[in-house]
């Protein structure tokens, strides 16, 4: 389903804030047919290590909690069988009947090398429009 960013201008956030080793911009969306659904959109980027970045999304579930549906990983680290490549986690019923994370396996990808690579393939994987927004704000998303 199309979603829509909501807050295209949302700013860096220093993770954790006391000796912040990343920095974070979410971002809100909303889909479905009466833009009833929430989502976070996000991509974070370590601050000393190009490769150590993600874009996710999750949605906001009824009970306020969120159930990450993706993310898109740098190559900063071994993943199972995925030895130092860049890859993707995608929630999956078996991770959730196996009492995982639902999104705990991934695949290897080469669609993507960067974080702004990444956040640009979850975008277009998970139908984010952008078309809408000022072309200064699509170019701030990235």
């Amino acid at each position: 389903m199309p979603k829509r960013i909501i807050n295209p201008q949302a700013r860096w956030t220093p993770k954790p804030a006391v000796c912040p080793v990343h920095r974070q911009r979410t971002f809100a969306a909303r889909g479905g047919e009466d833009q009833e659904l929430e989502f976070e959109i996000y991509r974070r980027q370590h601050l000393r290590d190009r490769t150590h970045f993600s874009a996710g999304i999750l949605v906001r579930l009824p009970d306020g909690s969120g159930l990450t549906l993706a993310r898109y990983n740098g190559s900063s680290h071994e993943h199972g069988e995925i030895s130092w490549r860049e890859h993707i986690h995608r929630a999956t019923e078996r991770a959730i009947r196996e009492d995982r994370k639902p999104e705990y396996y991934a695949d290897a990808t080469d669609r993507y090398w960067t974080a702004e690579g990444a956040l640009a393939c979850l975008l277009d994987d998970f139908s984010i429009v952008t078309k809408r927004l000022a072309k200064h704000d699509q170019r701030r998303l990235l």
